[in-house]
């Protein structure tokens, strides 16, 4: 069988010993594989958290592919393998949705006063409506899969997976199916399709997949509409005498502060502001401007999404608040019933002292017991100085940031945590080296000190 691909002659010739594998955000190059099953073993190992009779293979490279993303089969792998230099490793889930609808006549607002892919008959809309109207649910999913189409759903997340729809199901059953897939609480989200013209277009809710002509192949994004806020950073300054001190906190542009106190001015489009403060010998502070007498510094920050979300991926050492995640391999996944007691013996580990585990608890377990399981993960200092900016004058001998990722796990999806409930049988002490804390000079009262800590929850 005779493939063409978009490559030069030239690069045909220079083959490359290597291949990249791409799911989401994560890159990974791996030795180009002339067997199918050790590529899928590859994939597998790179990617544990998509079960190996969940993987799926494509490719958008090929000539015949026409832009759309396909599957690649094991039996024309030893065709296309040398034609390829990335290749889309995807999980592949059946959703349930199957209902038939009537088709809503109503089209979408496009720039330039451009109508959308596809515009639904009005006319046709109500025959269908009076058509199907005594239909029972059995009639309804009669149509089989030739009713059916294969798309790529592109969560907020970045991860990417494909699914197969009926042409009729509403596209807000679709948004509700795919969080149910990864298991998270509804969210308020919005579906976007791709327009010829390259942009993306937003999706009526209460419209049919199949009234915006998609095909199979197609991609759908997925968007939170509202943004994602980081809760209650809360900033401790200890020294063994009174001193003044400054405060500096600059954010980076994917997020903007949205509640602060004590109330000082900010500035940079509200990224960045400035606390001077007179600590004390208890622990409590004295804000210059005000002369308020406080217990700690406190901060909140919403993300500025950008119009579509970035997929550029990200090294591992990297917390950007707008593309954040959690997977099997950098987390831990336990019931809510033991995510106080193991918060409370990380969060100890970790340097924080009784009050302050005890307000990071109550403030998150509200948010924590929506759930029936929940994945977390501490960022690395590292990367959330990267992100939001500390510069304390004069400079304290030791700065504890304590960042926590959290999302919902559905019961159903723990087989795609394995490590991650391994893990969580672990000592909480490996947490210390993943910060990159020293709890022991944290803890010592003859230092000028700062702790922090705050946190987000992932709305996958």
């Amino acid at each position: 069988m005779s493939v063409s691909s978009r490559k030069t002659g030239t690069e045909e010739k220079n083959l490359s010993p290597c291949l990249i594998l791409k799911h989401g955000q994560e890159w990974v190059m791996v030795e180009r594989q002339r067997s199918y099953n050790r590529t899928l073993d590859s994939a597998c190992k790179h990617f544990p958290s998509i079960p190996r009779d969940a993987v799926t293979l494509q490719t958008n490279q090929l000539d015949v592919c026409d832009g759309h993303y396909v599957d690649i089969t094991a039996e024309i792998w030893i065709d296309v393998i040398d034609l390829l230099d990335v290749i889309e490793v995807t999980r592949r889930e059946e959703m349930t949705s199957t209902v038939s609808l009537p088709l809503d006549a109503r089209t979408i607002s496009l720039p330039d006063n451009q109508s959308a892919p596809s515009q639904v008959n009005e006319q046709g809309a109500k025959k269908k409506t009076r058509k199907n109207k005594n239909k029972n649910k059995i009639e309804q999913g009669s149509s089989g899969d030739d009713d059916k189409i294969t798309i790529k759903l592109i969560f907020p997340s970045g991860e990417i997976q494909t699914t197969k729809v009926s042409r009729e199901t509403p596209v807000d059953e679709v948004v509700a199916d795919a969080n149910h897939v990864l298991g998270c609480c509804p969210t308020d989200c919005e579906a976007l399709i791709q327009y010829k013209r390259g942009g993306w277009v937003v999706m009526r809710e209460n419209q049919s997949i199949g009234s915006y002509n998609i095909k199979d192949g197609d991609s759908i994004k997925l968007r939170v509409r509202r943004s994602f806020r980081v809760k209650k950073p809360v900033i401790y300054l200890y020294s063994p005498s009174d001193i003044d001190v400054s405060v500096k906190l600059s954010l980076i542009p994917e997020w903007s502060l949205s509640v602060i106190y004590p109330v000082v001015t900010t500035e940079n489009n509200g990224q960045r502001l400035e606390w001077n403060v007179r600590t004390h010998q208890d622990g409590s502070l004295t804000e210059h401007n005000s002369g308020l007498d406080v217990s700690y510094l406190f901060w909140e920050a919403e993300t500025n999404l950008p119009r579509f979300p970035a997929s550029k991926p990200q090294s591992v050492d990297t917390f950007n608040p707008i593309s954040n995640s959690l997977d099997d391999m950098d987390s831990i996944v336990i019931s809510v019933d033991k995510a106080t007691v193991y918060l409370d013996k990380s969060l100890k580990v970790l340097g924080l002292h009784t009050e302050a585990r005890t307000s990071f608890i109550t403030y998150w377990l509200p948010s924590i017991l929506k759930h029936e399981y929940i994945a977390l993960r501490f960022v690395p200092q590292s990367a959330y100085e990267r992100t939001a900016s500390l510069r304390i004058s004069p400079q304290p001998d030791v700065v504890t940031r304590i960042f926590m990722l959290f999302r919902g796990i559905a019961k159903e999806h723990l087989k795609n945590w394995a490590n991650a409930q391994i893990q969580a049988e672990t000592d909480v002490a490996w947490w210390v080296n993943v910060v990159g804390v020293d709890p022991a000079r944290a803890g010592d009262a003859n230092l000028f000190r700062v702790l922090e800590w705050g946190g987000m929850e992932v709305l996958v």
